[in-house]
């Protein structure tokens, strides 16, 4: 496994990271626990939950099924880098949600119960607060620091300009600041490019894309048209309005004798601002599957020839727009 640095830091993670979202919605128990082992046994060190996984509002109902996991197996806690998030509406009170210091201490506190471990690696903010101020924000963040409980700072779903004035922010404090970010990105999704990466890399933050295949739309979806979540009438519909991409990226993926999904991996994995795209297995076999993308070396050709199918914004603000 060729581990990577999670941004600036001296922390290393594999190239992919596991993704628990489908754990309890979509995936028992026991299969979860089944994908968690043999994920680890593969290499796979990053798990990345978040306190609102698991579609019962204010449960943690993911956050504990990897907690139990840990409980289970007491020496893998040292063998693997956690990831959790805050923001979330957790309870009906009007400061379970969101990032205000209040909110933040008790999150944390619930998600080291729910995921019985005295500290989470890596705690991602879900979403930007724009009604919180950096300052409150930080304070709590550092605290949790001091106390042990939290390793690193991230951040997920943020814009470019919040990257920047929370960095600036945290440095004058002499914090570390954001270590992460959590986009969407993948072939289809690219707007990222603009701002929010050449941010990342400006300031040494690993990015961490979540929805690789663009919720299946590049997993091989002409081919798969009418299983699973590509039957639904949003995907059906999506796959109208990309028809004829799909059609030349299924067709490219032929060519070169891959499977669209994996493909998308290695799309992601060959851009030099990613450190881990997320990986959502319901199965063991899926896990299989996505690992498989570590191996596929896509050439200037190749990559050239998935650029002309999904382009990008153009590149980087404002050349992408202007001059």
């Amino acid at each position: 496994m060729d581990y990577r640095h999670l941004g600036r830091t001296g922390l290393k993670v594999s190239p992919l990271c596991l993704g628990t979202m489908n754990f309890g919605p979509e995936t028992s128990e026991q299969d979860s626990h089944n994908i968690m082992d043999a994920a680890l046994e593969k290499g796979v060190n990053f798990f990345d939950t978040a306190n609102v996984y698991g579609r019962q509002p204010g449960e943690g109902v993911t956050e504990q099924i990897v907690g139990r996991w840990l409980e289970k197996n007491p020496g893998h806690r040292d063998r693997i880098v956690l990831a959790t998030k805050v923001y979330g509406k957790m309870g009906d009170g009007p400061n379970d949600q969101k990032l205000s210091a209040y909110h933040i201490r008790k999150a944390c506190e619930d998600s080291l119960r729910r995921l019985k471990t005295d500290h989470i690696d890596l705690y991602q903010m879900h979403h930007i607060d724009r009604a919180t101020p950096w300052e409150e924000v930080w304070q709590a963040m550092e605290q949790l620091v001091r106390e042990g409980k939290v390793l690193y700072v991230g951040s997920s779903n943020f814009a470019g300009w919040n990257i920047a004035q929370a960095n600036m922010l945290a440095a004058q404090r002499h914090f570390m600041g954001l270590v992460s970010e959590q986009s969407l990105y993948n072939l289809s999704a690219r707007m990222i490019e603009l701002e929010v990466i050449p941010a990342c890399q400006a300031l040494g933050l690993g990015l961490i894309p979540w929805s690789p295949l663009g919720g299946g739309l590049l997993g091989g979806a002409l081919q798969k048209a009418g299983e699973g979540r590509r039957a639904s009438e949003n995907m059906q519909k999506q796959i109208d309005k990309h028809r004829p991409q799909l059609e030349q990226y299924e067709a490219l993926c032929k060519e070169l004798g891959e499977a669209p999904a994996d493909v998308a991996l290695a799309w992601l994995l060959h851009q030099p601002a990613v450190t881990a795209p997320i990986i959502g297995p319901r199965t063991a076999g899926q896990l299989d599957g996505a690992l498989k993308a570590l191996d596929i070396k896509l050439t200037e050709d190749s990559l050239k020839k998935l650029d002309a199918i999904w382009p990008g914004p153009g590149g980087q603000a404002p050349e992408a727009y202007a001059w």
